[in-house]
């Protein structure tokens, strides 16, 4: 039997950590993905193409520590969510104001 998952309380999330987590292009372009989705996402799906399987779980567990995403297995695949929202009640705009940072600065904006 598969461990579950360990997603941290909004009370446990703290801005260090995600500041952490979304300072690695990686996984600020796996949030990107997942933000983008039209729905949850693998971590296939949301990884960037061909990278191993064991630097993809790092990225996820990095990501689901600081709180970022909320990852549930459904049979052999492992779905993953935002949790800005939640996040967002802590932290108002932060999630969002980070993403928008990043694509400015990358000049990949898109306009509303």
């Amino acid at each position: 039997m598969q461990r579950p998952f360990m997603h941290p309380s909004v009370d446990a999330i703290t801005l260090e950590g995600i500041l952490y987590a979304l300072a690695d292009p990686v996984r600020l372009q796996i949030v990107r993905r997942i933000r983008d989705g039209s729905c949850a996402m693998n971590c296939s799906e949301a990884a960037p193409e061909k990278m191993a399987k064991s630097t993809q779980s790092h990225h996820f567990q990095v990501l689901r520590e600081a709180g970022l995403i909320r990852s549930e297995r459904r049979g052999v695949e492992v779905i993953n969510s935002l949790r800005c929202d939640e996040i967002g009640v802590k932290f108002p705009g932060l999630v969002p104001t980070i993403l928008t940072a990043a694509e400015q600065r990358n000049g990949s904006h898109k306009p509303e």
